[in-house]
């Protein structure tokens, strides 16, 4: 383990941190890469000083017998999974993008089709290093500062600077055997998706529902040996090979990152990008996670940003709701496809306010909503699907356009416990409040 060269760089941070915090106004914390957040006007987060973590980038060690990997935040998955597939092991929880990073995981709440054994990334996690808002390096864990251990996931960068994730590694092989079993009702879907997670015989278990009729049962299992691979990261598209086929195979990196070609299915914004000939044409230099987010940027400051984006948000519902929110999303959003992950929480996380999530059920099922166009003068679709969370008792991540007024806000979130960890980390107010933050409609 590089400690020396960690510390020097934990150390330079630090400084800046102290630094800025002595000059006030608000900072951002700039990580390197691209970011994940949907976009708006008058965004008041590239106003603010930046804090360089960029460097933060290294696999410090990994540790095959206890199965235990320690990283920087920086590190993205596209990286790592290869480093620990050396040793038959992997993350517990790989998101779907390439580029996002496990400080970013642990801080936006990631999740994957593993999630309803293992629940989100950060539920592996044995120990964090946060360097706070006043330069203090602390390190947290679930016995020593669990506050802080239970705060840091889901704080969007709010509390403080992640520089070091300790976290737990799973066996995994070669290659993953996908079936795929196809469903003309929600019912018949819906139970036996929660079958497979009661079970728990395959690895992965996700859905794809590409109409209202149409429910696709994607479920993985680790093999040493594959009669052949397929490969979406060029001329097929993933999702819609769902459809037609009953069985696939693909190398274990390839499965953990099969939706990032479409990154959340941008490719649809560019004509004719989902046919063969083009991409055939360009697809190389288009498609991807890193391409397809920074050509939409760049094409967001030429032309201009919509003052109503398209609606990319993964909300997360009860399952005991899951069947009065599908009729409603099929009836009135009518969007697909609808990309649907179970996903076990495996106890209530406390920053979410005990009244509004009832733990009655430990499973809870996220629906990845990606790009509906939201352009009606009428309806705005990304409030009318934050109410309909809200009413079913659901979460949403942050990461999306937000339409709560501080007080709906903090029905949802614990406030006494974020600033409680608020207080501990960055009590000068180094980094936006997670409300202030994330608060991402401009009034008119």
């Amino acid at each position: 383990m590089d400690l020396s060269s960690h510390e020097r760089e934990v150390t330079r941070v630090a400084t800046t941190i102290r630094v800025q915090a002595g000059r006030g106004g608000p900072v951002r914390i700039d990580k390197g890469g691209v970011s994940h957040f949907v976009p708006v006007p008058g965004d008041p987060r590239e106003r603010a000083a930046r804090i360089d973590a960029s460097r933060l980038r290294r696999v410090l060690s990994i540790d095959p017998e206890r199965r235990v990997c320690v990283a920087e935040p920086g590190v993205t998955f596209a990286e790592l999974v290869p480093r620990t597939l050396e040793h038959h092991l992997v993350p517990a929880v790989v998101p779907e993008l390439e580029d996002i990073t496990l400080g970013g995981a642990v801080a936006g709440c990631s999740i994957e089709s593993s999630s309803y054994r293992y629940g989100g990334f950060h539920d592996s996690c044995l120990e964090y290093e946060v360097i706070s808002g006043d330069g203090e390096i602390v390190t947290c864990s679930a016995e020593k500062e669990p506050l802080l251990f239970d705060m840091i996931h889901g704080s969007y960068g709010t509390l403080g600077v992640l520089s070091r994730i300790t976290f737990q590694l799973v066996p995994a092989k070669r290659f993953v055997r996908m079936e795929y079993r196809h469903y003309d009702s929600f019912d018949a879907f819906n139970a036996a998706m929660v079958e497979r997670c009661r079970v728990g015989d395959f690895e992965f278990v996700d859905g794809i529902v590409h109409g209202p009729r149409m429910f696709v049962l994607c479920l993985g299992t680790f093999v040493d040996a594959a009669p052949f691979t397929s490969n979406y990261r060029w001329l097929d598209v993933y999702y819609k090979s769902t459809l037609g086929r009953t069985e696939d195979f693909l190398t274990t990196p390839d499965y953990f990152f099969r939706y990032d070609a479409e990154c959340h299915w941008l490719s649809r914004t560019v004509p004719g990008l989902e046919t063969k000939p083009v991409r055939w044409l360009v697809g190389r230099h288009v498609l991807g996670s890193r391409n397809l987010i920074r050509w939409s940027r760049r094409l967001d400051r030429v032309l201009g940003l919509k003052s109503r984006p398209d609606v990319v948000c993964d909300i997360f519902v009860p399952q005991r709701n899951f069947s009065a929110f599908y009729p409603w999303y099929a009836r009135d959003f009518d969007f697909w496809p609808l990309w649907v992950v179970p996903y076990r929480m495996p106890r209530p996380y406390p920053w979410i306010r005990e009244s509004h999530a009832k733990h009655e059920d430990e499973l809870w099922i996220d629906c990845a909503v990606y790009g509906k166009p939201n352009n009606d003068p009428l309806i705005d679709w990304s409030e009318v699907l934050e109410r309909k969370t809200y009413e079913l008792g659901g979460v949403k991540t942050l990461i999306s356009r937000n339409h709560y007024t501080e007080e709906r806000f903090w029905e949802i979130y614990d406030r006494e416990r974020y600033e409680a960890a608020k207080r501990r980390l960055d009590p000068r107010g180094v980094f936006p409040g997670l409300y202030e933050k994330c608060h991402r409609v401009r009034k008119s």
